[in-house]
């Protein structure tokens, strides 16, 4: 039971540490493949720009839906392209001075409420996904993206990032499948998508043990082997006839 419990302690570790990494592995960071060109935040409302040289706007729509599924993607367009997810949008549009170039907008929910027009998003946007970015409410603004913001301008002014805002830039949560590196092993075991850390095979299909339960639903390990115990034998007695003798008188 020692042995049991030690093990369990030991597996409660490896989670709390491989748990963190993995959530780190399944992040896309869009300053890694494109640079951060403009932001605007206040609190929890944040709009960033980033810019995809010599990438058009189908290209990279796809690109960034590829890493991570969105719950709607707009009809392919060759001028301005939408991908919804849960807490933000992204709109990538073409930039009107540069037509080779894209511009990738990550508009938080927030951001999304307080300055986007309802109706204009309707245009490239199912109405049921839209309920779940507006609660169900029309849109306070008239903001209807980067390219369009001297006509359409939010609620507050676009301005160059700084060291501080390139820190804070959200990266994009993707599904991705984890790997976990044994040192002085080139093999990996792959956590994630259908894997476990609790059910691992070893490549070489070999067994590294196993724990199976008894019918009464008891826990019993192949390589634990308990004392024996000698069973209690009482001591033999023997039944006999005695003689009393007294002394003689004198």
């Amino acid at each position: 039971m020692r042995k049991i419990g030690l093990d369990a302690i030991k597996w409660t570790i490896i989670v709390c540490l491989i748990v963190p990494l993995l959530a780190a592995c399944g992040q896309f960071d869009l300053s890694e493949s494109y640079p951060l060109e403009s932001v605007t935040r206040e609190g929890q409302s944040t709009s960033y720009i980033y810019r995809a040289v010599d990438t058009s706007v189908p290209d990279a729509a796809q690109a960034i839906a590829d890493k991570r599924k969105p719950d709607q993607l707009s009809e392919r367009s060759d001028e301005r392209m939408f991908l919804v997810y849960r807490d933000e949008l992204i709109q990538i549009q073409q930039d009107p001075k540069k037509p080779e170039d894209s511009l990738i907008e990550v508009d938080s929910k927030e951001y999304v409420r307080q300055n986007y027009d309802r109706s204009f998003l309707e245009t490239y946007i199912t109405y049921k996904v839209l309920d779940s970015l507006f609660d169900s409410v029309r849109g306070f603004g008239k903001y209807r993206g980067y390219t369009d913001r001297g006509n359409y301008a939010p609620s507050k002014p676009y301005r160059k990032p700084t060291v501080e805002d390139k820190k804070k830039a959200p990266p994009i949560t993707v599904d991705r499948k984890g790997s976990i590196f044994r040192r002085g092993s080139d093999k990996d075991t792959t956590v994630g998508s259908g894997g476990s850390i609790f059910k691992r095979q070893p490549s070489d299909g070999s067994s590294k043990g196993s724990i199976t339960r008894n019918k009464d639903g008891g826990v019993r390990s192949p390589k634990y082997n308990p004392p024996k115990v000698k069973k209690y034998k009482p001591p033999k007695t023997r039944v006999g006839s005695g003689s009393i003798f007294r002394r003689g008188r004198r």
